[in-house]
């Protein structure tokens, strides 16, 4: 499809990620278009003039792929399809050409990291011979003691970052979940596939790419095989890639660090064209708590200057927990005191809970909260139903 037809209806704005409004949300919670009780992309299609009316300039959509759905979608079974419960590819770009025509552009999931393990690359990998390019396609060890520094990041839910495959008769490498291996990047055929399956969403018309997980790409002995080189320059070479090929499109950077850190991910401008704030989110809501603004002053004096095509995204909640990774320890007891006092709001480190309850149903508050949000220097990501 001819990219002026693909990109009909929007402004020829290499930077309009600068000046968005993005609201994330979940197909299947959004609008059920024939009664079976699971919102899908014809129902979304029908909720478009509601989010013009809104202001909103573009969509991100979180994972609508086949998948089993023990991880909310990101244990992805099938990266160029869509699970059946939200309609056909055919509805999906249906979907995006109605987006597109009222000037909204469309974000979609990237999660490059790992796969489902009922993905047919994984099969095919443990039961493939040890050092050919299937097996090869995961990360897989005879040992679990192999990057022994490297932190267990669901620690709640798992007790080591190796699990045991019977097939295989190997452990393989998983930095979340252990039904989501990880994909092995020092395989050369990991890296085309992985463009490929860029191309693929981008020829279809989508806009941008959010990259979940970005920071564990790659594992090397003696690090917390996280933020290695070898992962900057894998992105340097996908963004060249998608420049090339497919001008004016965005990569959105999940990397949760300090903002001094994570600049690393946009590079010299040649790497993401955005990245996520987000240890400014929980000290927005330490402001309006403490009735002060010196949390919020305190962490934008230490974020860095960026790159001129590059721009933050801010967010007050998304799809994960309200995040304390970004905190001290007398931070964080605070935020569970007066925001997570019922211990079942609280998961791994953060807090579980929608924006509104969090600000006790306060319509002034969250009011407030929204402004602050749209007066911070970067670009308003809203989750959906907060409005």
């Amino acid at each position: 499809m001819p990219q002026s037809q693909i990109l009909s209806g929007l402004e020829d704005d290499p930077l309009w990620y600068k000046d968005a409004i993005i609201y994330e949300l979940h197909v299947r919670a959004f609008f059920d278009s024939n009664a079976d009780g699971m919102g899908d992309f014809r129902g979304l299609a029908e909720k478009l003039d509601y989010l013009e009316d809104l202001g909103v300039t573009a969509i991100w959509l979180l994972p609508f792929f086949p998948s089993p759905w023990k991880d909310d979608g990101y244990d992805i079974s099938d990266f160029r399809s869509v699970h059946p419960a939200y309609g056909t590819l055919r509805d999906f770009q249906s979907f995006l050409r109605e987006a597109h025509r009222r000037g909204m552009r469309v974000i979609t999931e990237l999660v490059i990291n790992h796969t489902s393990d009922q993905h047919v690359w994984f099969q095919r990998s443990r039961s493939a011979q040890a050092g050919s390019r299937w097996r090869d396609f995961y990360v897989w060890s005879d040992s679990p003691d192999k990057y022994a520094g490297t932190r267990i990041i669901f620690k709640d839910f798992e007790p080591s970052n190796w699990s045991w495959d019977p097939v295989a008769k190997a452990y393989y490498w998983h930095r979340f979940f252990s039904h989501q291996p990880d994909l092995n990047f020092d395989n050369p055929l990991v890296q085309r596939t992985v463009m490929h399956t860029l191309d693929f969403w981008a020829a279809m018309g989508v806009d941008g790419f959010r990259l979940d997980a970005i920071p564990y790409l790659y594992e090397r002995e003696g690090t917390s095989c996280e933020n290695l080189p070898e992962t900057h320059s894998f992105l340097k070479e996908l963004r060249q890639h998608l420049d090339a090929a497919y001008p004016r499109r965005m990569l959105l950077s999940e990397a949760n660090m300090w903002p001094e850190d994570a600049i690393a991910y946009f590079g010299n401008g040649d790497e993401c064209h955005m990245n996520f704030h987000f240890p400014l989110m929980p000290r927005l809501f330490m402001a309006l708590r403490l009735e002060d603004r010196l949390p919020i002053v305190d962490i934008l004096k230490h974020t860095p200057a960026i790159p001129e095509t590059c721009q933050w995204a801010m967010f007050l909640r998304n799809h994960d927990e309200l995040t304390l990774e970004m905190v001290t320890d007398e931070e964080r007891d605070y935020m569970y005191r007066v925001y997570a006092s019922d211990q079942r709001a609280r998961i791994n480190l953060g807090i579980r809970r929608r924006l509104a309850p969090l600000l006790g149903n306060d319509r002034p508050r969250i009011e407030v909260m929204n402004a602050l949000l749209f007066s911070m220097p970067g670009t308003p990501v809203i989750y959906y139903g907060d409005e």
